[in-house]
């Protein structure tokens, strides 16, 4: 697909947060694809003076190539309202409680879309005693990418209970997300929006060749074989993209979403689980969501350009409501 008109597009890209590489790397990729499509792009690597360069570039649209916290948790979304800028991806509302994991339990679970139990612990908690029977997982409440992930488990090397001394990201967050882990199998499924609505792109299985999905096996090369479409049963692969796309609608996601699942295939439907979904997903070569849609016929660039347009789409219809583009207005 083509836009109408050549446009000026800002991509917002790099910024402060843990998965800054990661964005600079998204970021290039997607400005390079707009100007093969004949756009004017302007760079920008988000810092503090980022609504000024905004104001002096004065963008048709943005391109949120942002990945973390501010450009994903709503702090960038709410400024780019103010300044009433189309934007792709999702909305205010929608980005606060994606990037909360807990939140998104609260929002997800019910609609009848199963995820783990778990409870936020205190780093001084965790010195204290376990929170759960080991093995159990730890992740930040508000980060992406994997980023400080940690399984504990009988043998860990990390003391019992957790060591202050030893090295986790207890040492890096305060409060932590303590779940139960769920053996078995890494999925994730894209959705995409298009004219006759949200639709899944199909589901990948992440084989890791050591250790688990984390950040270093997510974004090196050769660590991870992406299996798609994932050799699954069919009622699986049904299961999967029906809650990736009704995790998409519940949240107000817009543009595109990546849901992750762990799945233990010795349960069968009942051993399915939805561990997040990802309002930004990555657009580097090993990113997910334009794999997925390559192998559906979207090639990269096109992919870009239906983000520009479901952000102009979103924006407009924005404007006719007189409302904000998250839960509470799911455009």
């Amino acid at each position: 697909m083509s836009l109408p008109n050549p446009l000026h597009v800002a991509v917002l890209m790099g910024g402060w947060a843990n998965e800054r590489p990661v964005s600079l790397t998204s970021g290039a990729g997607v400005a390079d694809a707009l100007e093969t499509k004949g756009h004017r792009v302007t760079r920008i690597d988000m810092g503090r003076d980022v609504a000024l360069r905004l104001a002096e570039a004065k963008p048709d649209v943005v391109f949120n190539a942002l990945h973390g916290v501010p450009g994903e948790d709503g702090t960038v979304q709410g400024m780019l309202d103010l300044m009433g800028l189309p934007y792709t991806h999702s909305g205010l509302a929608t980005s606060v409680i994606a990037i909360d994991k807990q939140l998104t339990k609260q929002a997800l679970v019910p609609h009848g879309i199963p995820m783990p139990g778990g409870r936020i612990v205190t780093r001084e908690e965790l010195y204290e005693r376990d929170p759960l029977p080991r093995p159990y997982v730890l992740k930040p409440v508000n980060e992406g990418s994997s980023v400080g992930v940690a399984i504990v488990t009988a043998d860990s090397n990390v003391g019992n209970p957790i060591s202050p001394d030893a090295r986790g990201p207890w040492q890096e967050f305060a409060e932590l997300l303590a779940e139960p882990f769920i053996k078995g199998r890494e999925l994730t499924a894209a959705v995409l929006d298009g004219p006759e609505g949200p639709r899944a792109l199909g589901v990948t299985e992440l084989v890791v060749a050591n250790g688990f999905y984390d950040y270093e096996n997510k974004y090196t090369a050769g660590r991870t074989e992406h299996i798609f479409p994932a050799k699954l049963p069919p009622e699986i692969t049904a299961l999967c993209e029906a809650y990736a796309v009704k995790a998409h609608q519940v949240l107000g996601c817009h543009g595109t979403s990546r849901t992750d699942f762990r799945w233990d295939d010795e349960a069968g439907e009942d051993g399915l689980f939805v561990l997040e979904t990802n309002t930004q997903p990555g657009m580097t070569p090993l990113s997910l969501v334009p794999e997925q849609a390559a192998h559906c016929g979207i090639p990269y660039a096109d992919l870009v350009e239906m983000l520009v347009a479901e952000a102009l789409r979103v924006h407009a219809a924005k404007q006719e409501k007189g409302g904000g583009n998250g839960t509470a207005d799911q455009a």
